[in-house]
């Protein structure tokens, strides 16, 4: 997150600040990916919404760039996946992928997700400037 490139959180961002956004309440939930005895990655899921919302699942992912292209962030979709479908929503919604994040793009779809849509110039990356926000749709 702190490269500036998946994620709109403010710069320079605390532990402190940020825990609170990232520890999900119940009935969602947070988890952690685990290699070694060291933490390579987390998922946050739930609700995408409150009450009549509430049947459609969100999450968000964070994987170690040291440790990308391992197959961390597909184990941890999975993983969501498997915990929406076995808590019992309907479907799950991305709200803000970013577009030039091609890798993650790219597991969505490999993983059943759509792009229903793109707001564009919604994102302000450090690299390309202003891109698009993908939102990512699936039935579960």
């Amino acid at each position: 997150m702190a490269e500036g490139k998946t994620y709109a959180f403010p710069e320079q961002q605390t532990l402190e600040e940020a825990r609170p956004w990232w520890m999900e309440q119940p009935p969602g939930q947070t988890v952690v990916a685990v290699s070694e005895g060291v933490i390579v990655g987390s998922a946050k899921m739930g609700p995408n919404r409150p009450g009549r919302g509430s049947h459609v699942a969100t999450a968000s992912f964070l994987v170690d760039p040291a440790r990308q292209g391992q197959g961390i962030g597909r184990a941890l979709g999975e993983c969501v996946l498997d915990w929406c479908r076995s808590a019992g929503f309907a479907s799950i919604q991305f709200n803000a992928v970013v577009e030039s994040n091609a890798s993650a793009v790219h597991l969505w779809q490999s993983l059943g997700f759509q792009i229903i849509g793109t707001v564009p110039e919604s994102f302000d990356h450090p690299e390309h400037g202003l891109v698009g926000l993908h939102i990512m749709f699936r039935r579960l």
